[in-house]
């Protein structure tokens, strides 16, 4: 049975509105996390979505020594409070280490355990404890069956307040598919599952040092995981991709993402209705 997944004033899952994790990957300075932040709330008022905030205050997973990483989990969190403060959004960010979760847990509604560490049960364990929302990227060397172990792992610690997330699976050298059939899949799981658009189109290592992507396949991937039934979407988005200090490549311009979500709902009324009928 689908569980109905609640996120501050958000319900995630099956007959509840399709929602939209979106911000900019990395924490680069205040201003750009409060200029994304703000025109996010003023979309989805505008729009009726719901948004959830995401940035990462450490991206431990990079190509190169010497790439930009984030503020850190101190400075970060302090960036995300005020988020949270000034525009009331849900907020969600990557825990690399069971050591982090707890202070991580005291700001952020959502812990998102990275794709790379999907596998790993401490960490795992360690942020469904916390009680707090625990969101899976599903690792891109899964298949989407494989995603039901990590389930029981989260669900071991007392916690099923517990979303999925296709992101794509490696395919060849510095490549990704995605497979759409992973979201109904998952979903069998009983729990919300999410399309990344963003780092479904990624060339990881693509650029040598760093990570290239497909910026002009989004909304293609999008409009598809909508019309497939996805329940929530993850959007990395930057006021100027072209200057990001990560995922350039792979971040919506956020002058374009009024008229993808647009779209994203178009697509939903139309699978709303197909699924009454059916």
């Amino acid at each position: 049975m689908a569980r109905t997944v609640s996120i501050g004033d958000i319900q995630a899952g099956e007959g509840n509105p399709l929602f939209v994790i979106a911000g900019p990957c990395v924490i680069e300075n205040e201003p750009v996390v409060m200029e994304t932040a703000q025109a996010l709330k003023r979309l989805g008022e505008t729009l009726k979505i719901p948004i959830i905030f995401k940035s990462s205050y450490d991206k431990a997973n990079r190509t190169a020594i010497d790439s930009y990483r984030g503020p850190g989990l101190i400075a970060g969190l302090k960036i995300l409070r005020e988020v949270k403060a000034k525009f009331g959004l849900p907020l969600l960010s990557d825990v690399h280490h069971p050591e982090e979760v707890e202070a991580a847990a005291e700001v952020l509604d959502i812990l998102q355990i990275p794709a790379f560490l999907c596998r790993q049960t401490d960490l795992v364990v360690a942020a469904a404890k916390t009680g707090r929302v625990v969101n899976v990227k599903k690792g891109q060397f899964l298949a989407p069956w494989d995603m039901g172990n990590i389930v029981k792992k989260i669900e071991s610690a007392g916690n099923n307040r517990i979303l999925l997330t296709e992101r794509g699976a490696s395919f060849g050298y510095n490549n990704l598919v995605t497979d759409m059939r992973s979201i109904p899949i998952m979903q069998r799981f009983g729990y919300p599952v999410i399309f990344d658009a963003t780092h479904s189109v990624q060339l990881p290592g693509g650029q040598g040092t760093s990570s290239g992507g497909q910026r002009e396949f989004i909304p293609t991937l999008t409009r598809a995981a909508v019309a497939a039934g996805c329940d929530g979407l993850f959007m990395e988005v930057h006021p100027d991709p072209a200057r990001a200090l990560s995922d350039g490549p792979t971040q919506v311009p956020l002058a374009e993402l009024e008229g993808l979500l647009r779209q994203v709902k178009a697509i939903e009324a139309v699978v709303r209705t197909m699924g009454k009928q059916s």
